[in-house]
């Protein structure tokens, strides 16, 4: 099943990785630290987070797999809003022009 970027950010556990990941590359039990799930449960977000391709797996030091987040991703969502941002605008500025005739 292929996944978008949206499935990827509905979970608040994995938008919640995407803000330590955005602060820093980390290992996948640097990021299931932070977390009371399990780790196999971490491991999963992660998954479904690398499918997305909103995180990238990169090998440092030997063996160690880091991720890190992929901001290029991200500007799906944000074109996606783009049209809402407009949307809300014009309602503001309309909102403003009422408040000034009053």
């Amino acid at each position: 099943m292929r996944r978008d970027i949206f499935q990827a950010i509905a979970d608040p556990t994995r938008r919640a990785i995407l803000g330590l990941l955005a602060l820093q590359a980390m290992t996948p039990n640097a990021i299931a630290e932070h977390f009371d799930s399990s780790r196999q449960a971490i491991s999963k977000h992660i998954q479904i987070l690398a499918e997305c391709e909103v995180i990238k797996l990169e090998k440092y030091a030997g063996r160690e797999i880091y991720y890190q987040f992929n901001p290029e991703k991200m500007k799906e969502v944000d074109l996606w809003l783009e049209s809402f941002r407009k949307l809300w605008d014009d309602r503001f500025d309309q909102l403003d022009n009422i408040l000034k005739d009053l």
